[in-house]
């Protein structure tokens, strides 16, 4: 019981995802999205998008990437990717994470703590295709979101495409060709349809 019970703690304490707001908006514009929705639509987009992996990849493994990359919002929230272009973000970002990742994956038992943590670390690292095309549909997707709902948190914060652009540049080329020539049209397509501020 003491096991089933580790894990059953571990299934309400990520209930707590649903409550973390991300600046992105749900298609239709009528509010934030949260961070389970965020992972769930991330999940199917792997599943729809895997042809489109640079190279083959497992599915599955990325499908576990994607619900489980971004658990540690629980405990460390939602950083806005912007913020995290300069080194200073990036590491104040990554010190948060640590320490959630810590507390919830240490949740469960050390057998699976240990593998949901090196899912974890795997695609921090990017240092695989699954986990390359798992950074590139996670980039992608908050863009297409963006792009529904008229510009959405690009016009609220007032981005410039080029930051855009340096971010599909960095996040998404590893993974995916195809997606990246996509998300550059996108961002391209959407300045000439005014959803961007500037």
């Amino acid at each position: 019981m003491a096991r089933l019970e580790e894990q059953i703690a571990f299934i309400v304490e990520i209930d707590k995802l649903k409550g973390v707001l991300r600046e992105n908006p749900t298609a239709d514009g009528s509010r934030r999205e949260n961070t389970a929705e965020h992972s769930w639509q991330l999940a199917m987009a792997a599943m729809v998008l895997a042809e489109h992996a640079d190279e083959p990849v497992d599915v599955s493994k990325v499908v576990r990437m994607l619900l489980v990359h971004d658990l540690v919002e629980i405990d460390a929230g939602d950083t806005f990717v912007y913020l995290t272009m300069d080194a200073a973000g990036r590491d104040e970002q990554n010190r948060r994470e640590e320490v959630a990742a810590e507390r919830l994956f240490g949740l469960l038992p050390d057998d699976q703590a240990a593998e949901m943590r090196a899912t974890w670390d795997e695609f921090e690292a990017a240092n695989s295709p699954e986990a390359c095309f798992a950074k590139a549909v996670d980039r992608l997707a908050p863009m297409l979101l963006n792009r529904a709902a008229g510009g959405g948190s690009w016009k609220r914060h007032a981005i410039d495409p080029a930051q855009t652009h340096r971010l599909v540049d960095a996040q998404m080329t590893a993974g995916s060709a195809t997606l990246t020539s996509y998300a550059h049209w996108l961002i391209d397509q959407s300045v000439a349809d005014g959803l961007y501020s500037g």
